[in-house]
């Protein structure tokens, strides 16, 4: 059993994540979070104590300066505070040397999303196939556990998937994601998250797995309406995500498509922005000889995503609708979430985005903690059992509802609510 935790990272996401491992800390033992800013994991800390999150208040909970590019830095971190579990919840640009800080250490790791290239924006997929796969022997030799996107999408849509292929159909014809935050803010523009990765998700070709090849289209150029569960009809556009790039080569579906919600707003204002070309990652020189990042400036200016938390409203809902076979005749069914942003900030303080995304990073902890994902090697979601880390989740504050035939029914009845009555 595996136990002491250390988070990398000290945005929105990592005060999810150590809210809800503090609420297991009788089974996850210390808690140790890290930051290039440690006033911003110092402020984690005394949100924890303050919402009283501590299930044994004497535990340990502690913050570090680390700076996570620094494989040497974090290595010693993690033997120094005797972690044998790493979040990271930091940058993607982190994980590799994380990564590689784990392999060295003997720690299990767990991310949120894929590594990125910070001078390379949408590499040609499959994108974990660039990076992470690439290291899967190491892990292997080390018996190190590395799983990768324990977020909600990638993570909780992958372990929809691996449900519906367990329990639902005998064979996977499409999977469609549909992502819906049918929230609100209140801020002229923002981002849900790390402005600097959310744009770069979009600014380079929209990448979808359709009749087993990969496809290309630009952003916003696809788009239809979906008429989901609680947030109605809302328009979402096809683009490029991480858990496609799994999903595709590990379950074989030739169908893997992601689609996101977007107002006319945020179209509008993100287009802007790209035809000025202040979206590009690569530096240019002012007409006084500054040397600056163009997508860095724009991060500055924007909110930090952790202060919309206090006026965020609304609901967000997420799913895959899956289609395949069952007993030879044709089945559908879309495996979803519903999260209140109000809801999550009462909680922990944070929006909801950040809260479906830390909540499944926590629950990965515990499931690694307890053996049931220690598998000692490299292991996307959909390769790990799906219905513990669900069944978890419902008892995290994450309940899966499930819809078919026009009817929905709670995944995990007596716990969390009966049906998604936001």
């Amino acid at each position: 059993m595996k136990k002491n935790v250390l988070i990398v990272g000290a945005g929105g996401v990592s005060r999810v994540v150590a809210h809800k491992c503090a609420q297991f800390n009788d089974v996850l033992g210390d808690i140790h979070i890290a930051s290039r800013t440690p006033e911003k994991a110092r402020q984690i800390i005394e949100s924890v104590r303050e919402k009283g999150s501590m299930r044994v208040p004497e535990g340990k909970l502690q913050a570090h300066a680390l700076d996570a590019l620094d494989v040497a830095a974090t290595t010693q971190l993690i033997r120094d505070t005797g972690a044998q579990i790493v979040i990271n919840v930091g940058s993607a640009f982190v994980n590799m040397p994380v990564l590689s800080a784990c392999i060295a250490t003997g720690a299990a790791y767990i991310d949120t999303a894929i590594y990125e290239d910070p001078r390379k924006i949408c590499e040609t997929p499959p994108w974990y196939g660039n990076y992470e796969w690439k290291r899967r022997a190491e892990c292997e030799a080390a018996g190190v556990t590395a799983v990768l996107g324990a977020g909600f999408d990638p993570g909780v849509v992958n372990a929809y998937a691996r449900l519906a292929l367990d329990e639902y159909l005998d064979r996977i014809d499409s999977i469609d994601i549909v992502d819906i935050n049918a929230g609100s803010h209140g801020r002229y523009f923002a981002t849900n998250f790390d402005p600097e990765i959310n744009f770069r998700e979009f600014t380079g070709q929209v990448w979808s797995w359709q009749n087993s090849q990969w496809t290309s289209n630009r952003m916003f150029e696809v788009g239809r309406e979906w008429d989901l569960p609680v947030v109605g009809k809302q328009k979402a556009y096809m683009t490029g995500h991480d858990e496609i790039h799994s999903l595709s080569q590990v379950l074989g579906v030739p169908n893997v498509r992601f689609w996101m919600g977007f107002g006319e707003h945020y179209i509008n204002v993100f287009t802007v922005l790209k035809n000025l070309g202040l979206l590009s990652e690569q530096p240019i020189r002012t007409a006084e000889g500054q040397e600056v990042v163009p997508l860095k400036v724009v991060k500055a200016v924007l909110p930090d995503p952790a202060s919309l938390a206090p006026d965020y409203t609304g609901i967000t809902c997420i799913g895959d609708l899956i289609k395949g076979e069952k007993d030879g005749k044709p089945r559908e069914v879309f495996i979803y979430n519903v999260a209140k942003h109000q809801e999550a900030f009462a909680e922990v303080g944070s929006q909801g985005i950040s809260y479906t995304a830390g909540v499944p990073a926590a629950a990965a902890a515990l499931l690694i903690a307890t053996g049931q994902w220690d598998v000692g090697h490299m292991a996307n979601v959909e390769q790990l059992p799906a219905r513990p880390f669900l069944e978890l989740l419902a008892r995290m504050g994450l309940s899966t509802f499930v819809r078919e035939d026009g009817r929905d029914t709670a995944l995990t009845p007596g716990v969390g609510p009966a049906l998604p009555d936001y």
